[in-house]
């Protein structure tokens, strides 16, 4: 079943681009790429479910999450759109371009391939995330100092805190659903929805230090995505938006003048 995305909509006049953050984050780690485009685009960043400020349900399948991007997209009035999406929301736009090609302009998809991939270093961020929830932390120095009992990486840490509300008891909690999210953890890390290829223009931008859009998975994102046009950053990693934004900002402005 479909649910409605929380979602942040600029109302620009130009062409529909809609941003789909990745696993653990949200639309709100995109504000300042949203502010840039939304003078030529109408820009629409979203909260996937489980996410950000979005309701929390069962299953996270990619046919389910690209509905519910459609299901906004419908309650716009947006007939079709370029569509933006990082890591685990790169599987959810290449899954709604497969399923409703005709919904999608372009796609633009930001490190990850359309391929099954087995992501063991996750369970030391679902152990961190855990700990944070049952323990209930007064501020976020406890609870990066409970993160950092599994997760090493003061990056990472501060990233997974963007996810740390504070609950009506006065400790800090978690917004996302940690539960849901765990449960469906195979689903997210396997193959995106639809079946055969997306024809359309695409554009697949890549970190030069990134291990998920590997030369040994281009074979795959051709497979799926046969007009794609490949954009590494050298020296970035898996987050580029965050690492190289500028670079990052002009590989997409090239891709969607052409």
């Amino acid at each position: 079943m479909s649910v409605v995305l929380t979602h942040t909509d600029t109302g620009g006049d130009g062409s529909p681009l809609i941003i789909i953050h990745g696993l653990f984050g949200s639309r709100d780690n995109w504000r300042s790429h949203q502010r840039y485009w939304q003078s030529s685009h109408r820009v629409i960043a979203v909260d996937l479910r489980n996410h950000g400020a979005s309701p929390h349900v069962a299953g996270m399948s990619y046919a389910a999450m690209a509905e519910d991007v459609l299901v906004v997209m419908n309650s716009l009035g947006i007939e079709s759109a370029h569509l933006l999406g990082h890591s685990m929301g790169g599987k959810v736009a290449i899954s709604l371009a497969r399923l409703f090609p005709e919904r999608v302009r372009s796609l633009i998809v930001a490190d990850i391939a359309p391929v099954a991939y087995d992501h063991h270093g996750h369970e030391d961020v679902f152990a961190a995330l855990n700990r944070v929830a049952k323990a209930n932390p007064a501020g976020r120095s406890e609870a990066d100092a409970l993160m950092a009992e599994d997760v090493s990486e003061r990056a990472v840490r501060l990233f997974l805190a963007t996810n740390l509300v504070r609950s009506e008891e006065g400790g800090l909690c978690l917004r996302i659903g940690l539960k849901e999210i765990e449960a469906g953890y195979s689903d997210i890390i396997g193959l995106p929805a639809g079946e055969g290829a997306f024809d359309g223009p695409a554009l697949v931008v890549r970190g030069g230090r990134s291990p998920y859009v590997s030369d040994e998975n281009l074979s795959a994102v051709y497979d799926v995505l046969p007009q794609a046009r490949l954009v590494t950053l050298d020296g970035a990693g898996h987050w580029l938006h965050a690492e190289q934004p500028d670079a990052f900002q002009r590989s997409i402005d090239d891709f969607l003048a052409r």
